[in-house]
C-alpha cells in the first residue's frame, strides 16, 4: 500500500482506524446500519470490483440511482483505486441521458432497477452494465453477485489533490448540463470549511434529504461528516413527516435542506411533536429561506440560517459567526475559513461596500472546471479554455457565480438573486428576491416567485406567480406593500398555480415559470 497522498480514497480506512465502532451510515429503507470498520471493508470490496472492470487511473463509474449505502461503497472505492464517480439524475430523460454518458464516457454504470428502462435507451452498446436490484427481474448483471468476498485493505494509488474524484453535474434547466470536475483536493478543503466554519463534531447525525447526484447530496454534509466521523441516514424517498421521524429517532444534531422542505416540515402534521432538542443547527439551501419559515424553527429552539453554495465552488463557503443576531436571518453570513469572496462590477472591479454586484469565489474547496467545455470552463472559471481542466493551476483565479450579492458593515453577504432575473423597471434596478420575500409575508401567499416581463411605459414590470389564495389582486398585493417597497418594485401583474415547477432537489424552475408567464399579462 502507499504510505502518502492517498486523499479521499484513504478516509474510510483512517476513519476506521481512528473509530472502528462509530455509526457511520443508516440505511433507514431498510434499517440496516454499518459502522465506520464495516464501511470500509464495504469499501476495499468495492474497489477491487471497480478494477476488475477497469475503473482506475482517472476512468469513469457512472451512476443512476437514488441513495442508496452503494452509493457511499463506490465513492470510497473510486478513491482507492483513483478512479472518479461520476452520479447521473435519475430523473432526466433518456435523450438528456445518453448525452452525459457520451461525455463522461464511463468504463462502468451502475442502475438501480427502476431505471433500468431509462438508461437501456440510453447507454452505449458497448458499456459494461451492473444493477442495483430491489424487487423482481432486473435486466443486466446483479452488482451485488460481482462484489468479491475480500474486504482486505487494497493498494491505493499515489494521488495529488489536482487529480479528479468526482463529476457532478449542474442544475440547469435548458440545455445538458455540464460536468463539474471536483478534484481531491476540492473535495477535502470543502470538508474542512464545513467543519472548522459550523463546528460539526464527531458523532453529529444528519438525515440526507438532498438525492446524492447533487453537490448538496455530497459535499453539504455527507464528506464533511465521513470527515469528521459523522453518522449519516440516506434513504430511497424522503417526505417531510419521515425527515420530522428521523430526526427524532436519530437523535439528528445538524439538518440542511432546500427552503420549500423546510417549509413542508413545519406544515406536517406531526411537526408539534417531535422533538427537536437535538438539533444543534439547521441550514436552507438552494434559494432564499422566508423569514416565517426560519421563526418557526427560531420558536421551537432550532438555530436555522442560510447557506450558500454552487456546485462549482464548496457549495460550502460562509458561516452565521457565533451568537449572530436575527436582524442578519437574510444574509449567509461571512466566509468561511478558506474562502475568499469579492462583489464586482460589469468591468470586474471591485463594488463599494453596501453596493450591489456579482458574488466572486476563490479558494482550495473551487471545482477544477467543466469536464470537456473548455469555453464555459473559460467564462466561469477564468482559466484558459481547455478539455481538462485539471491541468491548469487554478489557484490565481476567480469563480463567477452569476448571483447578485451585497456586503453590510460587518462583513456579511446578501444574495440579491441571479444576474439573469434582476430587471431594470423604470431605470430602476428590481431584484426579484426582496419583492418575493415581502409578499411572502401575505398571509393568503403559500409561495411566490417574481418575473419581469415586458411593459410599453417602464420597459419592464415584475409579475408576481403565486402558489396561495387565486381572488388576490394586484390592488390587494399594492396595498399591502405600500410602505414597505417602492412603488417601482411592486408586481404590475399577478397569477397563478397550484403548484410551482421544480428543478434539481426541489428548487424552484424559474426558467418554466418566465417560459409559461413571462408575455406580461397572463
Amino acid at each position: 500500500m502507499s504510505d502518502a497522498g492517498d486523499w479521499v480514497g484513504d478516509w474510510s480506512a483512517r476513519r476506521a482506524a481512528l473509530s472502528p465502532d462509530r455509526p457511520a451510515l443508516t440505511d433507514a429503507t431498510t434499517g440496516e446500519s454499518w459502522t465506520y470498520a464495516e464501511m470500509d471493508a464495504r469499501a476495499n470490496r468495492t474497489a477491487r470490483l471497480l478494477r476488475e472492470f477497469g475503473v482506475a487511473d482517472g476512468e469513469r463509474v457512472a451512476v443512476v440511482s437514488r441513495n442508496r449505502p452503494e452509493l457511499v461503497d463506490l465513492v470510497f472505492a473510486c478513491g482507492k483505486t483513483g478512479g472518479v464517480f461520476a452520479p447521473l439524475s435519475h430523473r432526466l430523460a433518456p435523450p438528456e441521458l445518453a448525452e452525459l454518458f457520451e461525455n463522461v464516457d464511463p468504463e462502468l454504470v451502475v442502475v438501480e432497477e427502476p431505471f433500468d428502462g431509462d438508461v437501456a435507451d440510453a447507454v452505449p452498446e458497448d458499456a459494461d452494465v451492473l444493477s442495483l436490484t430491489t424487487d423482481g427481474d432486473h435486466r443486466w448483471d446483479d452488482f451485488g453477485a460481482h462484489v468479491p468476498d475480500d474486504d482486505s485493505p487494497v493498494e491505493t494509488p499515489d494521488l495529488s489533490t489536482d487529480d479528479p474524484f468526482m463529476f457532478l453535474h449542474t442544475g440547469g434547466s435548458t440545455g445538458t448540463p455540464k460536468e463539474t470536475v471536483l478534484t481531491h483536493g476540492s473535495v477535502t478543503w470543502n470538508a474542512t470549511n464545513t467543519v472548522t466554519a459550523w463546528g460539526l463534531r464527531p458523532g453529529d447525525a444528519t438525515p440526507m434529504v438532498f438525492p446524492m447526484f447533487h453537490t448538496g447530496g455530497w459535499n453539504v454534509l455527507t464528506m464533511p461528516l465521513f470527515h469528521v466521523g459523522g453518522h449519516v441516514v440516506v434513504a430511497r424517498d424522503f417526505d417531510p413527516g419521515e425527515v420530522l421521524n428521523l430526526v427524532e429517532e436519530y437523535d439528528a444534531s445538524v439538518l440542511v435542506a432546500v427552503p420549500a422542505v423546510l417549509r413542508m416540515m413545519t406544515e406536517h402534521d406531526d411537526w408539534p411533536d417531535t422533538d427537536l432538542s437535538t438539533l444543534r443547527f439547521a441550514k436552507s439551501g438552494g434559494g432564499p429561506c422566508r423569514r416565517a419559515v426560519m421563526e418557526t424553527y427560531w420558536d421551537r429552539g432550532v438555530d436555522l440560517s442560510q447557506g450558500y453554495g454552487l456546485t462549482e465552488c464548496g457549495p460550502n463557503n460562509f458561516a452565521m459567526p457565533d451568537g449572530w443576531d436575527r436582524e442578519k436571518a437574510d444574509s449567509v453570513g461571512v466566509p468561511a475559513m478558506h474562502v475568499d469572496a469579492r462583489i464586482v462590477d460589469g468591468d470586474g472591479e471591485r463594488v463599494d461596500q453596501g453596493e450591489v454586484g456579482e458574488l466572486e469565489l476563490r479558494g482550495p474547496h473551487a471545482a477544477a472546471g467543466y469536464w470537456r467545455a473548455p469555453e464555459e470552463t473559460a467564462d466561469a472559471f477564468g482559466v484558459p479554455a481547455v478539455d481538462d481542466p485539471t491541468t491548469v493551476d487554478a489557484d490565481d483565479y476567480w469563480v463567477s457565480t452569476g448571483d447578485l450579492c451585497r456586503v453590510d458593515a460587518d462583513g456579511y453577504h446578501y444574495i440579491e438573486g441571479r444576474k439573469k432575473n434582476m430587471f431594470v423597471s423604470g431605470g430602476e434596478n428590481v431584484y426579484p428576491p426582496e419583492v418575493e420575500d415581502a409578499l411572502a409575508d401575505h398571509p393568503g401567499v403559500s409561495e411566490v416567485v417574481v418575473i419581469g416581463v415586458p411593459d410599453d411605459t417602464w420597459g419592464t414590470v415584475g409579475k408576481a406567480i403565486v402558489q396561495g389564495d387565486d381572488s388576490l389582486t394586484v390592488e390587494d398585493f399594492d396595498s399591502f406593500l405600500d410602505g414597505r417597497l417602492a412603488r417601482f418594485k411592486h408586481p404590475h401583474h399577478v397569477a397563478f398555480v397550484d403548484d410551482m415547477p421544480t428543478s434539481g432537489p426541489s428548487k424552484i424552475d424559474r426558467d418554466a415559470l418566465r417560459e409559461r408567464f413571462g408575455g406580461g399579462t397572463e
